[in-house]
């Protein structure tokens, strides 16, 4: 597939919004079993939070997270989670709905008389979670194919975060910690936290962002970065750059 063209600037928009919570959790995938957290939103993360606000299948193209500004120091707290082992497949649900198969739910804590093996369907988890977490999110709409819609697009945006409007509610990291957020402008913008950190490698997302939005079959993809703090703001490079290092 060739590699999307840059935008042109009248084209290159900038949104941000203030995104603010209790908790968060941007999992480090070296950490296998125990959940511990980046001490930062990732872009995977941040990209979720503006497609929970506006996306659209119909019209080819994602959110290029261009910076992220920290507004309070990074405070971790510790968490014991209880995680499910398994998950039902969706294909499995629609059965069900169709009375095609019988309904075998997963139990909790079923015995072994009820699910037929000694093994719980529940486990216990250690995360190191981050508590009052809150940032700036700095993004822009960047079209695979025709740019002809953009303004339209970035009106569509505007008007839905400033209602405050969803498809459904942002998270940190995990469901269970919503993330609240508002349409920042050049009036209300606020100083991020005077602080460096060299955080190595950084996970940049879990898709090829290149792939069409319309293809079903997309198959993760991971990316990294050296994410770098500084000041308090993280740089985030583009995704066709070649500091986005792609499997």
């Amino acid at each position: 597939m060739n590699t999307p063209p840059e935008f042109e600037s009248d084209s290159k928009k900038i949104h941000c919004i203030k995104v603010w919570g209790d908790f968060a959790c941007f999992t480090r995938p070296e950490m296998k079993v125990e959940r511990f957290s980046y001490p930062i939103i990732t872009p995977s993360a941040a990209r979720g939070i503006f497609d929970a606000i506006f996306w659209k299948k119909e019209y080819n193209f994602f959110w290029q997270i261009e910076k992220i500004e920290l507004l309070s120091m990074p405070k971790y707290i510790a968490l014991r989670r209880n995680e499910v082992k398994d998950k039902i497949p969706v294909n499995t649900v629609y059965k069900w709905m169709k009375s095609s198969e019988p309904v075998t739910p997963i139990f909790a804590d079923a015995v072994k008389s009820e699910s037929g093996t000694d093994l719980k369907g529940r486990t216990q988890r250690q995360t190191m979670a981050l508590s009052n977490v809150c940032y700036q999110l700095h993004a822009y709409i960047r079209c695979r194919d025709s740019t002809s819609y953009i303004k339209a697009l970035n009106a569509q945006f505007e008007r839905r975060a400033t209602t405050g409007k969803c498809f459904y509610q942002p998270f940190f990291g995990c469901r269970e910690f919503p993330a609240y957020f508002e349409l920042a402008n050049s009036d209300s913008l606020e100083q991020p936290v005077q602080i460096d950190l060299d955080l190595g490698y950084m996970l940049y997302d879990v898709f090829d962002l290149n792939n069409d939005s319309n293809n079903n079959s997309e198959k993760p993809s991971i990316s990294v970065f050296h994410a770098q703090i500084k000041n308090g703001v993280l740089e985030i490079p583009g995704y066709n750059s070649n500091q986005a290092y792609k499997a």
